[in-house]
């Protein structure tokens, strides 16, 4: 049996700790978590005790380390295939992986203006044409994949292209970034999960404040 260790940052902004931890939670598959805060601007030293990277979230299973996110999400596709982290048709898993890709290397813009921060009050941010154009392909996205599997999920069942883009499902609701009616939807359904629940309560718990992702 695997032995997983999942090691993240503070919940209420790390974003890239949010998107395998909620995966594996929501599937019911087994991990211990290890938290270690830190601060954007400084980092944190104890990280190189566990991280090749420096960064969080690193997934340890014995051994073996997996650092970045989408990787400890395939690592745990192909450890447990039972779970349908990946969508069962070739072509919904190979759409499944294009926008999960698409997430993972782009919207540059949206995350510098908005970063996670689930602590937020939720009002609106003013935004530059360049994350509007995130917003935009973001809610295409979206509306393209519930229009094809008909939801509640982006694929029918919630998958790695769910968990990649629930820190995006926070911030558009963090910083009132968009009132189109499948978004909101989706931020529903999204909401609804056990899942996002713990994640939430106990970051909006959590004692640390990074004045720089105060928005």
């Amino acid at each position: 049996m695997p032995d997983l260790e999942l090691f993240i940052g503070n919940k209420n902004y790390s974003s890239w700790s949010f998107r395998p931890w909620i995966a594996l939670t929501h599937k019911r598959i087994p991990f211990r978590e290890n938290l270690v805060p830190f601060d954007f601007e400084a980092g944190n030293p104890d990280f190189a005790a566990f991280s090749p990277s420096r960064k969080v979230p690193v997934l340890k299973d014995g051994d073996l380390t997996v650092w970045d996110s989408l990787a400890i999400l395939e690592y745990a596709a192909e450890l447990f295939p039972e779970t349908g982290l990946w969508p069962e048709s070739g072509a919904a898993r190979a759409t499944a992986r294009s926008v999960s890709a698409e997430m993972h290397s782009g919207f540059a813009a949206l995350r510098e203006a908005c970063p996670m921060n689930m602590r937020r009050e939720r009002t609106a941010l003013a935004v530059d044409d360049a994350v509007k154009s995130d917003i935009a392909r973001i809610v295409d996205i979206w509306s393209d994949c519930l229009n094809v599997s008909g939801g509640p999920f982006l694929f029918g069942e919630f998958t790695i292209a769910d968990a990649m883009y629930a820190p995006i499902v926070s911030r558009f609701d963090s910083y009132r970034l968009s009132d189109d009616a499948v978004a909101g939807r989706y931020h529903e359904t999204m909401i609804g999960t056990a899942a996002w629940t713990a994640w939430e309560a106990a970051a909006v718990r959590e004692p640390w404040t990074i004045q720089s992702e105060t928005v």
